[in-house]
């Protein structure tokens, strides 16, 4: 713990250069710096790249070979057209460049014209010529779904879904890990192999029964249907079961000496000492039901009750798909997740290093 703290007290840079060899680059240190970059590089590079393809226009997005900024081509206003054209480096035939502004193209040739001379038209090659482009953000991308679709409905109703589900989840779950790993009794093992054996399940073979059981409940196109079906997850209780088998007996049976009830026990003394598990399924659950598609694409038909992730189908057509809003909405909704992480992250170190004894 000591030398936890003492490193955290270096400073960024001298953390980033530390080396083994001191003074000097030892064959390790190369390989480490080498091993993290290209490991960063896997993590971050395609959240990156989404971040900066989100700025992009349309066009921007069908160029190739992709460019990593999103750049915009520059048009110019031209006297006798209504609309201003893109501007593009041509090569002549004589080796000259020229800057000119593309009217129409027609297959591989290109009608072009001087904007200081509008009167002639220049026809090129379109292998000769190279659009003239400038750094452009595309904010429109984030606004505009912002004022043409129910966006802000489909956000509220991802939070309530997130939020209400994660908590229930924690709840079930633990009290479900807290009987299969306090208590002993007959057949323990095999209720948690039974509980582990249910991950093999697919969901599309459970997917009928559920909606059947959902609308004998009326709660199809209500949120009730997409929180409640998913609530305790095999997954979850195997993993607080497992970290619940850790912590000390003696401190269990002390309590029930003390005359805790069990209620007691569970709320103030197991889920404390859980919490570093706890936040890790916190994390998963927010990510499952945050990204959940196919259960609520089942269960909700209405637009006023749609996810997030249902209400990003709508900028799929039957003959086009505007990436550009599909790409903007995805960052937004990345943003909740990556707070989630950035604050339960500290717990998930703290446990580790403490190993659920206080």
């Amino acid at each position: 713990m000591a030398d936890a703290q003492t490193l955290s007290r270096r400073s960024l840079p001298a953390m980033l250069t530390a080396r083994r060899g001191g003074a000097s680059w030892h064959w390790t240190d190369i390989f480490t710096y080498v091993y993290l970059f290209f490991g960063v590089l896997l993590m971050f590079g395609p959240v990156i790249w989404l971040a900066l393809s989100s700025f992009k226009t349309p066009a921007g997005l069908l160029e190739f070979p992709p460019t990593l900024l999103p750049l915009g081509q520059i048009e110019v206003e031209v006297e006798g057209h209504d609309k201003p054209l893109p501007l593009y480096k041509v090569t002549m035939e004589d080796g000259s460049v020229r800057e000119l502004a593309q009217i129409r193209r027609i297959g591989i040739i290109a009608q072009m014209v001087d904007p200081a001379e509008p009167d002639t038209s220049i026809k090129v090659p379109i292998a000769s010529r190279e659009p003239i482009r400038e750094f452009r953000v595309a904010w429109e991308n984030y606004t505009k779904p912002l004022e043409r679709f129910n966006f802000l409905t489909y956000l509220n109703n991802s939070v309530i879904v997130t939020v209400v589900a994660t908590l229930i989840t924690l709840l079930i779950n633990s009290m479900a890990a807290y009987g299969l790993a306090i208590y002993e009794f007959k057949g323990r093992n095999a209720v948690m192999l039974f509980v582990i054996g249910t991950l093999m399940i697919p969901i599309t073979i459970i997917l009928v029964p559920a909606y059947l059981v959902v609308t004998q409940l009326n709660m199809v196109n209500t949120l009730w249907a997409v929180i409640l079906p998913g609530a305790a997850t095999p997954t979850g209780v195997f993993l607080l079961r497992q970290y619940m088998l850790t912590l000390p007996r003696d401190l269990i049976e002390a309590a029930r000496m003390d005359k805790a009830s069990e209620w007691a026990i569970y709320w103030r003394i197991v889920l404390p000492l859980s919490l570093p598990a706890i936040a890790v399924l916190a994390i998963f659950s927010v990510m499952w039901r945050w990204n959940d598609f196919l259960w609520p694409l089942v269960v909700l038909n209405r637009s006023e009750v749609y996810t997030l992730q249902i209400g990003l189908n709508a900028f799929q057509g039957e003959l086009d798909v505007q990436w550009h809003y599909v790409l903007a909405m995805t960052v937004v909704t990345l943003i909740p997740v990556a707070l989630v992480f950035a604050f339960l992250q500290r717990f998930i170190t703290t446990g580790i290093a403490s190993t659920g004894m206080k």
